[in-house]
């Protein structure tokens, strides 16, 4: 009981921590659609677990002791960010009136910006094979293990779900829509600043 009390309690933080996962979703739910918000939210999940699959089959102990393979991953995490920061950045002004229908983003590119966020973000990598590593007993049950991976992975969906939903909500959002150029653009440098931080990490 306590090893799930440590668990929770340590994956609940690391959830509610500001980072390029809050930011990317936040700005989906804001200035695309509450649909688009939610996939992301899906696709952070399924990056965690992908942190986890690889730290249960022992591969997060080789990053963790291979400085270099983890300073590729970290430096393919920081690019992709800084790429996404740079195309925020130049986003145009909205041409069209406020109470248009927003931008269209496919659901499967919505899961993949998810995916893509969290998948190649190290402080994720870092939370998880430390979490792993560091709290998880090695005798404790494969099963329970793999849980652990699943409460982990939904809370990360569950958390950023309501984060979409506050941002997608109420008449709050359509007057920021007016300033979507300015949002984007305060949301890249986020990315931007991110992924700079990473690579000087």
């Amino acid at each position: 009981m306590g090893e799930w009390i440590a668990v929770i309690t340590i994956t609940l933080l690391a959830c509610i921590s500001p980072g390029p996962d809050f930011a990317m979703v936040s700005r989906n739910g804001l200035l695309l659609s509450r649909r688009a918000g939610v996939l992301t939210a899906v696709g952070i999940g399924l990056g965690v677990l992908v942190h986890v699959c690889y730290t249960l089959l022992g591969l997060g102990l080789v990053l963790q002791q291979t400085p270099w393979l983890f300073n590729v991953l970290k430096l393919a995490g920081a690019a992709y960010l800084v790429y996404l920061g740079i195309k925020m950045l130049r986003s145009g002004p909205a041409t069209e009136p406020s109470d248009a229908p927003p931008p269209a983003m496919s659901d499967l590119g919505a899961l993949r910006t998810g995916f893509l966020t969290n998948a190649l973000n190290p402080k994720t990598s870092i939370f998880i094979v430390s979490l792993f590593m560091g709290v998880v007993r090695p005798d404790t049950a494969v099963t329970t293990q793999i849980g652990y991976g699943l409460f982990i992975a939904g809370a990360h969906v569950v958390w950023f779900s309501l984060v979409a939903l506050c941002f997608s909500a109420g008449a709050v959002r359509a007057r920021l829509l007016a300033a979507r150029q300015w949002i984007d653009r305060i949301f890249g440098a986020l990315l931007v600043s991110f992924g700079i931080l990473l690579t000087l990490t």
